[in-house]
């Protein structure tokens, strides 16, 4: 069972454990996405896993969004406090992901804002854009703005 010229730092030898050893991986736990195989695929709105932030995006991404098209678009809704929101495109598509972090300009958009913005690719897989470099042309009448510092005018 144990092997006699194996020994420890202190001197005592090492013997093996009497119950066999059981791994547990947290991906195979209840609740995890292997567990949850048979259940529905998540919607293509779904938010990413970690949320791109303007502060962790590569810089190389950086530079492919600053350099791409301008596209319009009106935002479709935002939460200060969950720091995100979609914007729906003018061309028509999927709804696209916005960061607080990449939205500039001194008023929090509100849903039927007409919006500018760039589009940069979600890692790791490429597959998904969110909008960046986002800008609020036009504000929605009739509608309370809020700026990030607070203070609420009505347009």
């Amino acid at each position: 069972m144990a092997d006699p010229s194996l020994t420890s730092p202190s001197g005592t030898p090492l013997r093996s454990p009497n119950a066999s050893l059981t791994l547990s991986f947290p991906f195979l736990r209840e609740g995890s996405r292997v567990w949850e195989e048979g259940k529905e695929q998540p919607l293509p709105r779904d938010l990413p896993s970690p949320l791109p932030t303007k502060r962790t995006r590569t810089y190389s991404a950086t530079v492919r969004a600053h350099s791409g098209p301008v596209f319009k678009g009106m935002c479709k809704n935002f939460s200060r406090s969950q720091g995100h929101g979609f914007i729906r495109p003018s061309h028509g598509g999927e709804d696209i992901f916005v960061h607080i972090s990449d939205i500039e300009g001194e008023y929090v958009p509100v849903e039927g804002d007409e919006v500018t913005y760039k589009v940069c690719r979600v890692p790791p897989k490429n597959l998904k854009v969110q909008a960046v470099e986002v800008k609020i042309t036009h504000l929605n009448p009739g509608t309370k703005h809020e700026t990030w510092s607070g203070q609420i005018i009505s347009s």
